[in-house]
């Protein structure tokens, strides 16, 4: 028996679900904004912070797809759908809402060289637009 009611156990997997799209919006739109800040200026895309998370974020991302492993949102996720007795899914987070979204199906390197690139992008960037300490 599980210590979660299968309610609670659903608005908690909706509630993850909302905190894995909150944070591929960051990572995805992170880079263009981090890029098109620093043409334009803007000293926030700078922030040792912001540049911090987003560059170790995508690090983990990468990590994890290289290693063959499902991000621990997903895992978590899944587990909670099954306690509240509704389907999870087998794959990858992106990889999952990308068929849903795109009926696009990959294999699982696709993905690893797409966040690899994605995540190479984001190193480059943090060289060509540099975070700064407060000034």
């Amino acid at each position: 028996m599980h210590a979660l009611s299968p309610p609670v156990a659903g608005l908690l997997a909706d509630a993850i679900l909302l905190t894995h799209a909150g944070i591929v919006v960051f990572v995805v739109a992170g880079l263009p904004l981090i890029l098109i800040g620093g043409w334009r200026g803007w000293r926030w895309v700078r922030g040792r912070a912001f540049r911090f998370t987003h560059l170790a974020l995508i690090a983990f991302i990468v990590v994890q797809t290289w290693l063959g492993q499902l991000c621990p949102l997903t895992v978590w996720e899944n587990q909670l759908r099954q306690i509240a007795g509704q389907n999870g899914y087998t794959d990858s987070f992106i990889e999952h809402w990308l068929s849903r979204l795109l009926f696009f199906d990959a294999p699982w390197w696709v993905f690893v060289v797409t966040y690899s690139v994605f995540g190479l992008l984001v190193a480059l960037a943090w060289w060509r637009v540099p975070p700064r300490s407060k000034q």
